[in-house]
């Protein structure tokens, strides 16, 4: 059994949920600023040993990994005191938000051999899992490109006040889903270009950064791709416009998964049509409370996918260096839309003294 302590109660109610209904995975503590967040899901969980204090956790010798679930601004030095205490880390996307601490994050891994997993947990759900599978069996042949798209009415969200901060962007609460599946099967982007707007929603409400945006990018080997994000307007009916969807073109054949709709189609080597619709036990298992707004059947899967990692010696991607180079293809993204130019992934790992040839080792 994998034991565990999460810090943050937000996103970390769906790890709550994983957690304890897992047979891989143990919790043991769970930890807050707010001593009503702790109540409130030791109460919902009937789990109680809580703290508000996380160096509490971290000196916890029951806890083997401390998964993190904190605002991005406090993820690297939440990563930094977990791996100085010897715990192994899960924290979610995105990773880090200043490359500044790219370098010592990766370094901090290596020297204290724990491991660091960043929680792209959109790679675990049921619909992406197939299309993985189907395409490391061949079943598509050669990917051509790559199409990912995340796209939402989330006018409500607007009403939250910290959403028209200037700290807040979609690119990187939305967009980097679609991104992270993009450089699962294109890992080597090199170049990036993109457009984006506020919309008229956006506007209104008083958003200050682009909620409707559209890139494109190019690999080492020449292959492109592109994604996009709209986030403020209305979408058509789920059977034509998935909220997040992926599309792979290969040489022999094409997928799609559809994320919200728990939706599958392939066309395959043999030119047959497949369509797979998951149904209720599957989305009970997946969207446990509050509709789609909490997806703890992901969370499961990847605390799982770590466990069975760390006790056979794996990797479990993305790691600490994927999470890097992530970041940087977002930050990347981000000076595309404000120069309107295309912006080399190298020459911003370069500002930031990150070798390259690290990222890859």
């Amino acid at each position: 059994m994998l034991r565990i302590g999460i810090l943050g109660l937000g996103e970390g109610r769906s790890t709550m949920s994983a957690a304890l209904q897992s047979t891989k995975v143990e919790l043991k503590m769970i930890c807050d600023l707010s001593i009503e967040a702790c109540k409130k899901r030791a109460e919902e969980f009937n789990f109680h040993s809580y703290t508000t204090r996380y160096e509490e956790m971290l000196n916890n010798p029951e806890i083997d990994l401390i998964a993190i679930y904190t605002p991005d601004h406090l993820h690297a030095d939440h990563v930094k005191q977990a791996l100085l205490a010897g715990k192994h880390v899960v924290c979610t996307k995105p990773f880090i938000d200043d490359l500044s601490r790219a370098n010592e994050m990766i370094s901090l891994s290596e020297t204290t051999g724990k491991k660091v997993f960043i929680g792209q947990s959109s790679r675990f759900f049921e619909p992406a899992k197939r299309q993985r599978k189907d395409y490391e069996a061949g079943a598509i042949g050669e990917l051509i490109t790559i199409e990912a798209e995340y796209h939402a009415d989330h006018r409500w969200f607007l009403e939250k006040p910290w959403a028209l901060e200037q700290a807040f962007k979609w690119l990187y609460g939305g967009l980097s889903h679609p991104v992270d599946f993009i450089r699962w099967y294109l890992p080597n982007i090199e170049e990036v270009m993109g457009y984006g707007m506020i919309s008229a929603n956006g506007k209104k409400a008083g958003l200050k950064n682009e909620d409707t945006m559209h890139f494109i990018f190019k690999a080492t080997d020449g292959r492109v791709a592109r994604v996009s994000g709209c986030y403020t307007g209305p979408t058509q009916p789920a059977q034509r416009d998935s909220g997040m969807s992926t599309i792979l073109r290969g040489t022999e054949g094409a997928s799609q998964a559809d994320y919200h709709e728990l939706r599958y189609a392939i066309t395959d080597n043999t030119g047959e049509e497949k369509i797979i619709v998951w149904g209720d036990s599957t989305i009970k298992y997946y969207f446990r409370f509050e509709g789609q707004s909490h997806h703890a059947g992901e969370y499961q899967n990847y605390l799982e996918y770590v466990a069975d990692c760390l006790q056979s010696g794996q990797i479990a991607y993305p790691d600490v260096k994927e999470g890097v180079g992530t970041i940087a293809l977002l930050q990347a993204m981000d000076r595309s839309l404000k120069t309107g130019v295309p912006v080399k992934i190298d020459d911003v790992l370069a500002e930031y003294g990150i070798d390259t040839d690290t990222l890859k080792a």
